[in-house]
């Protein structure tokens, strides 16, 4: 029975068959055999997650674009899926031409969260590839990863052939050029790596051995190839304008998490919060022209024929031109009876202009992220807003008619005490008491929602220790007191995820030891509630003998050789003590817009962007 035969026999067993059925508009086939290079590009989580994600769509098109190069898709299959192939014997295949993964060239992750490490070795097992890289002989395809949390690649590097660090779109495509030159000349795949190994952003993890302390902490790193650099910088797109970007996104069968057009505005953060990776590790700013956004978005329009169009960014309302640009797409979208979506508006730079035509009469909730309960901590993570900006957009919010406010705060934080806490129950009591006051009356409901602070590479927080689990629940709980507040809502997270979150996110070389103990104790999908077992998980933590203190509640020196210095973000480790050291004296830093903050990405890109550099 042939491949197309079981999965027809399969898809009618299973929940969501269209997760696994391919055939959606947009997407791209190829004829294999005209390909010199094959690419199964792997999202290691179920198929709404993964094609939810710009970066899969971007990568697809660019990859695709290549003549010679077929780019394919993979995602995890849900646990009624997996079940049945291993009781068939269906090997993990891609969507696009039903190809068993481990007869690609290369097999390639996105990894976006920690928790997903395990899902990319059930997915290895499920494909028949061997997980570890050592094991893997020239019949089995490339295993390569990118994505955030490539940024500290350690963990994985004994499952991994190839990181490429930083953004892809020129990067992917050249190591493809390399690769079908090499194949064509009849390179094994030491030659190849070789070959590749001094190219900016790529770190091939068997060409360097880790060297350890006495105490754990890693001393040096051995290079085992002479070609290897010191560090491995990573790679950037300098002119985000002239990258090729989507305009026939692939249309998902089945309701995804984002179902909708979505355009990058920009790429980049100016504002420096120490909490936050992303604005550390996309610098400098990078705008597309406001024709070019317009342009994209009614060609994505045209060819899905979704609702919504919705603009990414890390801060859009950062965005130079975000008042003209906003005015013409809300034309525009509502000549077409489409809706527009507008993430990651500020506090402190949007228009409630711009959100009171875009929402009318509907009014859906408004989201606010102050971090902190007090302007203290606000400092010392350096978030650049006030208590008067949070009233004074909630009171605006409140005069123009919107009945549900959301907060999102941070608990854990470096420095931060129980006052700290209250102040996260004054906020959402003053916001209630401000509704009260306004004479507006009716139903009006404030969300409360909380994360657990997660130290990550290449932040100022890198070398901040985390809380216990035990400590963030004792925190849990003291909010949950505080905020039985009538018209208040509070939501947390898992204190035991952010705990293991940790441990990957500074994590080093051994931790493999620990992934294959949870891999045999079945642990995958773990970003999932229904899917993460706690128990498994301390199971493998014990058969590894893994201290997970020593990568979650120690404080690291500034002196300490961390695991990820491999990684050469262009974000320079003396401007990140220097945040360290100003975080702990309450000291803030301006945003970069209005002069440059010396954290040296400047020695790599000239770092202007509408003139307000220095």
């Amino acid at each position: 029975m042939n491949l197309n035969t079981k999965l027809e026999h399969l898809l009618k067993q299973v929940e969501k068959p269209a997760r696994y059925i391919g055939n959606e508009v947009n997407i791209v086939c190829k004829k294999p055999e005209d390909k010199k290079v094959r690419f199964a590009f792997a999202f290691p989580d179920l198929y709404e997650i993964g094609m939810s994600y710009l970066g899969l769509q971007i990568l697809y098109h660019i990859l695709n674009r290549q003549e010679q190069v077929a780019c394919e898709r993979v995602f995890a299959p849900a646990a009624d899926m997996e079940k049945l192939m291993k009781e068939e014997g269906v090997p993990l295949y891609t969507l696009e031409s039903k190809t068993p993964v481990r007869d690609m060239d290369f097999f390639g992750f996105t990894l976006q969260y920690e928790m997903s490490f395990t899902t990319i070795l059930d997915m290895l097992e499920l494909g028949g590839i061997p997980l570890l890289a050592k094991e893997r002989g020239e019949e089995y395809p490339f295993i390569i990863a990118g994505g955030p949390c490539a940024y500290n690649p350690e963990p994985l590097a004994d499952f991994i052939d190839i990181f490429l660090i930083g953004d892809g779109e020129e990067c992917l495509p050249l190591l493809m050029k390399k690769y079908a030159a090499a194949k064509e000349k009849g390179l094994s795949k030491r030659e190849f790596l070789e070959q590749i190994a001094g190219d900016t952003g790529v770190y091939i993890p068997s060409f360097y051995e880790p060297v350890y302390n006495e105490d754990g902490t890693v001393k040096t790193y051995r290079k085992l190839f002479a070609g290897v650099p010191e560090r491995v910088q990573r790679c950037i797109v300098e002119d985000l304008e002239q990258v090729e970007f989507p305009a026939e996104p692939i249309v998902p069968l089945m309701e995804t998490v984002h179902d909708r057009a979505v355009v990058e505005t920009f790429r980049g953060c100016t504002r420096g919060c120490r909490v936050c990776q992303a604005g550390m590790i996309s610098r400098p700013v990078r705008e597309r022209s406001k024709e070019k956004i317009t342009e994209l978005a009614m060609q994505q329009l045209a060819s899905t024929g979704h609702e919504e169009l919705s603009l990414l960014s890390l801060s859009t309302s950062d965005y130079s031109a975000f008042e003209p640009l906003a005015v013409e797409l809300m034309r525009k979208c509502k000549e077409q009876n489409v809706s527009l979506s507008l993430p990651s508006l500020r506090l402190d730079s949007f228009s409630f202009q711009v959100l009171e035509e875009i929402q009318g009469y509907k009014k859906s909730g408004l989201t606010f992220a102050p971090e902190a309960g007090t302007q203290r901590l606000r400092d010392v993570i350096n978030k650049g807003i006030t208590e008067k900006d949070i009233y004074d957009a909630v009171e605006q919010a409140i005069e123009l008619g919107w009945k549900h406010i959301k907060l999102y705060f941070m608990i854990g934080l470096p420095t931060e005490t129980d006052e700290d806490l209250d102040g996260i129950a004054e906020i959402a009591e003053n916001i209630v008491k401000l509704h009260r006051n306004s004479g507006k009356g009716g139903r009006f409901t404030v969300t409360v929602s909380v994360s657990n602070f997660v130290p990550k590479a290449h932040t100022p927080f890198q070398w901040a220790p985390q809380n216990t689990t035990e400590e963030f629940t004792r925190k849990h709980n003291y909010l949950t007191a505080r905020l039985k507040i009538k018209g208040v809502t509070f939501n947390y997270h898992e204190d035991s995820v952010s705990s293991l979150e940790a441990v990957f996110a500074r994590g080093d070389r051994r931790l493999g030891n620990l992934l294959l103990a949870a891999h045999r104790q079945g642990c995958r999908l773990d970003g999932w509630s229904e899917y993460f077992s706690l128990e498994k998980w301390q199971k493998a933590i014990e058969e590894s003998g893994t201290d997970t203190a020593f990568y979650t509640t120690r404080a690291r020196s500034f002196d300490e050789v961390l695991p990820w210095d491999i990684i050469d973000p262009s974000v320079t480790k003396a401007f990140l003590k220097r945040e360290a050291l100003k975080s702990e004296k309450e000291e803030t830093t301006k945003d970069c817009r209005y002069g440059c903050a010396g954290c040296g990405i400047n020695s790599r890109v000239t770092c202007t962007q509408g003139g307000i550099y220095e």
